[in-house]
């Protein structure tokens, strides 16, 4: 029995979120948390329910000052995503996955297959971002929504 639960404890502190910080982008790290956050609830890798890692196990792996952990999740608070739960943690409470999510896996694979060709042809990071973002506005502009 102890085992079991002490298993799935594990399972399930292995499938949090795995925050990542890039100090080159010029873009603050509370900030990066913030969107790689929004981005899990987005993709549905976040649910409701689930508990953020806490504060110090983000300032553990990321080597970063512990308010910006603490700024990163009042900004997630205050855009009524995350609620925290004192001597408990922080918890989701929204979500940002549509309903077409569902077709995540299929989406996934064909993109990274996409990835994969572009690295392959030669193209960086910043080459394929831009590709994407051509496509996106060229799809959104043809439908007279250019914010979707």
């Amino acid at each position: 029995m102890f085992y079991s639960h002490f298993t799935n404890a594990l399972v399930k502190w292995w499938q949090m979120i795995a925050y990542r910080i890039d100090r080159r982008s010029g873009i603050p790290a509370y900030v990066q948390l913030v969107l790689q956050t929004k981005q899990a609830l987005r993709l549905g890798e976040l649910t409701v329910g689930e508990r953020l890692p806490t504060a110090k196990d983000v300032v553990g792996a990321l080597a970063i000052n512990p308010n910006t952990v603490l700024k990163a999740y009042r900004e997630l608070e205050r855009d009524g995503l995350v609620e925290p739960r004192p001597g408990l943690g922080t918890f989701v409470v929204a979500t940002l996955a549509k309903p077409g999510m569902a077709e995540k896996a299929a989406l996934t694979e064909e993109l990274d297959r996409w990835v994969a060709h572009g690295v392959a042809a030669g193209l960086d990071r910043s080459d394929l971002e831009a590709l994407i973002a051509s496509a996106l506005d060229t799809r959104y502009a043809e439908e007279g929504d250019s914010e979707r």
